[in-house]
């Protein structure tokens, strides 16, 4: 992408993808008329940002699970920020098109350690995502996961020295709020860092595989007190056998629910977030290593959850190694590649 023109009048815009970055910028599919290729841009009216969304803009990062921009300039009062056509969409859009029940752990765990290694190289660079969610992950033509999202970063860098915690509130927060994790939402002395993400993770993880996502329809009002009294979002059915007997990651005794709880009472929050999904009929039968994953990404306190580093070998990611193409047999690109 990086040898493309970047005169606006080469690009032919095909069709709109959706909007993003605080639904400033339109993302739209387009083709690159002097060589045919497409791609991904997404137009932000620079006149319509603030000083630290034009800043947000700025930030650039280089990772093969990082879905970064590739080429940006600028035409008037546009921003034009190009980066590679996910093919496949998003996981969201996986959930609603493919497996409105949920999907299977292998498509999971692919999906997952990309996210994995994306959140690795954001916390080693001393950021945290704190937008982590499934309509954040993204998946191309050949197999490739990317974690986007890049907008709600938070520098734990000041004066030269990085953080233990942070206490910024993300942006239209209301949105991201069945995903976010109790001490971030707590906003008290603590902070929060890195390990935010972590949960955030295993909150997806629980979308993935039920089609839903945790919290859904409750009031923000319970869903706060639920997270912060550790009332967890337990993956809906019992599991196999006990789960001490993990290896060298173990379950803490922080209190984890082990059925549905209170986790699945109803309201009103995110209805519209979700409201393209079918809900799930039946409870499924999940591995011991995938409740293991979840409950240690839900620890109620932080320092208890695993690294990004250390959760890309756990068991449960024994299973990644598999071909790309024998764990997406049943799915297509979202986006036709012959428009």
């Amino acid at each position: 992408i990086t040898d493309l023109s970047t005169d606006p009048a080469h690009y032919q815009l095909l069709s709109q993808m959706g909007r993003g970055f605080n639904n400033l910028s339109q993302v739209s599919m387009a083709r690159h008329t002097l060589s045919g290729r497409l791609v991904a841009v997404k137009n932000t009216n620079l006149d319509e940002c603030t000083e630290d969304e034009l800043l947000q803009l700025m930030v650039l990062f280089r990772h093969p699970n990082l879905l970064t921009s590739r080429l940006v300039f600028s035409s008037c009062c546009q921003l034009w920020v190009l980066s590679p056509l996910m093919s496949y969409g998003s996981a969201d859009s996986l959930l609603r098109s493919y497996f409105p029940d949920g999907m299977s752990e292998s498509l999971m765990a692919y999906l997952l350690y990309g996210v994995l290694r994306a959140l690795e190289y954001l916390h080693h660079m001393g950021y945290v995502h704190r937008g982590v969610k499934a309509s954040h992950v993204l998946l191309s033509a050949e197999g490739r996961v990317c974690l986007s999202g890049l907008q709600s970063v938070y520098s734990l860098m000041k004066d030269g020295k990085r953080m233990r915690a942070v206490f910024d509130m993300p942006q239209h927060s209301p949105s991201l709020l069945p995903w976010l994790s109790p001490e971030l939402l707590r906003q008290d002395l603590h902070g929060y860092g890195v390990k935010s993400d972590i949960y955030s993770l295993g909150i997806v993880a629980c979308e993935l595989v039920s089609g839903r996502v945790p919290f859904q329809d409750m009031p923000p009002t319970l869903m706060l007190l639920q997270k912060l009294r550790g009332s967890h979002c337990c993956l809906l059915d019992v599991p196999p056998y006990p789960l001490g007997d993990m290896g060298a990651l173990k379950v803490s005794r922080s209190g984890v629910d082990s059925g549905i709880g209170e986790s699945v009472a109803t309201g009103s929050l995110t209805r519209t977030a979700t409201a393209e999904r079918p809900q799930s009929p039946a409870p499924k039968n999940h591995s011991a290593t995938l409740h293991n994953l979840v409950q240690l990404c839900l620890q109620q306190q932080p320092e208890r959850r695993p690294s990004a580093t250390a959760l890309l070998t756990h068991p449960f990611f024994r299973q990644v190694h598999s071909p790309f193409h024998q764990a997406f047999t049943q799915i297509h690109p979202v986006f036709s590649l012959t428009v």
